[in-house]
């Protein structure tokens, strides 16, 4: 019987299938290799999942039913529709608010501009100053004397509405001075004189002057 003869290049190439054969099955090894300690690292995380389950579930109790979960998943699955209208509902809503975000930012931008308009003008120190007097009047004023000074003044406006039958001489009106209404009177208006000089203006003005 002849013996077989192996050439140099059958030699060669079957070399190089052994060498695929032993690459592959290395690569094998390694990847058998990866799953084994990819399994490893999952089965804790799996069995801590399944055990914080379990305690949910027992937390539920009686209170959960499978046939609970089937129901509610037949009734997504039976008002799909509707979950679709009020998602297009919701998005008709949000278009809404992005046109109204959108027309109301040109009235927002013009509020600030007017605003900063009338800060730059004063009126909001001026304003600041009215109700500081505002309050400082109310703190020196009760709701009844506001009462007596209106009353006052109403009767102040009905004697100005009424002129003097005819012009009062020099005379009488020193026999006026008899009156002791027309005194007090007369008092009052020298004490809001004597108020009226006092004025921080006035003062100013006779410190001037020298007086």
């Amino acid at each position: 019987m002849a013996e077989a003869t192996i050439t140099q290049d059958q030699f060669e190439l079957l070399m190089n299938r052994l060498d695929r054969i032993e690459s592959y099955l290395a690569a094998q090894q390694k990847q058998a290799q990866e799953l084994e300690e990819l399994k490893r690292d999952l089965i804790p995380i799996g069995n801590h999942m399944i055990k914080v389950t379990i305690d949910e579930l027992a937390e539920i109790g009686s209170e959960f039913r499978v046939e609970d979960l089937f129901f509610l998943v037949k009734r997504l699955l039976r008002d799909t529709h509707l979950l679709l209208k009020a998602l297009d509902q919701l998005e008709l809503l949000m278009g809404l608010s992005e046109e109204i975000n959108r027309l109301m930012k040109p009235i927002f931008n013009t509020t600030v501009e007017e605003l900063d308009k009338l800060e730059r003008e004063g009126f909001f120190n001026l304003a600041k100053a009215g109700f500081l007097a505002i309050r400082r009047i109310a703190n020196q004023f009760a709701p009844d004397d506001v009462d007596i000074f209106a009353t006052e003044i109403s009767g102040v406006l009905a004697a100005l509405r009424q002129p003097p039958a005819e012009t009062p001489s020099l005379l009488s009106i020193m026999r006026e001075m008899n009156d002791p209404q027309v005194r007090i009177g007369l008092a009052r208006t020298i004490n809001m004189l004597k108020a009226l000089g006092n004025l921080p203006g006035n003062q100013n003005h006779l410190n001037q002057k020298g007086v």
